[in-house]
């Protein structure tokens, strides 16, 4: 069934997870800070562009968001002009910003208050993922809410899972990307290694990617990585955003993330280097100096 939906954010993820809704059938209504970005979403997809979030909102039966960090969540639902001021009760507000499990229990116990459901719905796949409409969805909330929107969500989705309480899919989102950053620092040695002994990495990559150290990065990202390219991909700028995330909230857990803190202060250097917009699988290039 078409449903009235608002889509607020639309970086290089929520632009195409937008268009995606629309493809199914879905009424779209979106929000971007950058109003010229909202104009040229609806100039590809139609749908109308709102002036504020909560003008969005206004109506709509599923709202998503998909912004920067924490303040920019709060900004957006409990602020002035956020979605919460329009959203009607019974209506589903979904977030899939990465961002802390802290804001997720705020946001939820914010819309809880005015009868609206909340899911936090982090996401995995990447810029080509948001593309083709196969994201890897994590979800935290009540099953009730979560039945009744991930249907909707499946428009960009080729995996939704609901992982417990809110907060729960932002505490998943943090371990995919603690995982992450060590398959991406030992890639990076890897590959390295393979360059200075002489090895045909692309051999080298087709034959191991068969076995037990075949991953994502690999397939996607070892060929860039011998070849120097990191101008694409995931932005190691929001990687070091996601892992102080990781970082706190392990610390407040009381795990151990050692290889995280390291990873952490790698993509520091190259920030300092001035390669924040650099894919994160950049690791490498400290080990090429």
């Amino acid at each position: 069934m078409a449903m009235r939906t608002a889509f607020v954010g639309l970086g290089v993820m929520g632009f195409p997870m937008a268009g995606h809704l629309v493809d199914a059938g879905h009424e779209v209504t979106v929000y971007n800070r950058t109003p010229a970005r909202a104009e040229a979403w609806v100039a590809e997809h139609g749908g109308r562009a709102a002036v504020t979030p909560a003008a969005a909102a206004e109506g709509a039966e599923f709202v998503f968001l998909c912004v920067g960090d924490d303040p920019d969540v709060r900004a957006v639902t409990t602020g002035d002009g956020g979605v919460l001021e329009t959203m009607a009760a019974g209506a589903v507000l979904v977030d899939h910003t990465t961002a802390s499990a802290d804001v997720a229990r705020e946001v939820y116990a914010a819309a809880k208050s005015q009868g609206v459901g909340f899911v936090d719905g982090p996401i995995s796949g990447g810029q080509a993922g948001a593309e083709n409409g196969v994201l890897t969805v994590m979800c935290g909330g009540d099953q009730v809410d979560f039945d009744r929107v991930a249907p909707v969500i499946d428009a960009y989705s080729r995996a939704c899972t609901l992982l417990g309480e809110s907060g729960s899919g932002q505490l998943c989102k943090m371990v995919n990307q603690i995982s992450i950053a060590g398959v991406l620092q030992g890639l990076s040695e890897g590959i390295d290694f393979a360059v200075r002994a002489g090895l045909d990495v692309d051999k080298v990559v087709d034959t191991i990617s068969k076995g037990a150290a075949g991953s994502w990065q690999m397939e996607n990202r070892a060929t860039t990585m011998a070849a120097e390219q990191f101008d694409f991909g995931f932005a190691l700028d929001w990687m070091r955003k996601d892992l102080g995330i990781c970082l706190a909230e392990g610390d407040r857990v009381g795990a151990s993330l050692p290889v995280t803190a390291l990873v952490d202060q790698f993509y520091a250097r190259l920030q300092r280097q001035g390669h924040g917009r650099w894919d994160t699988s950049a690791l490498i290039s400290l080990l090429q100096d």
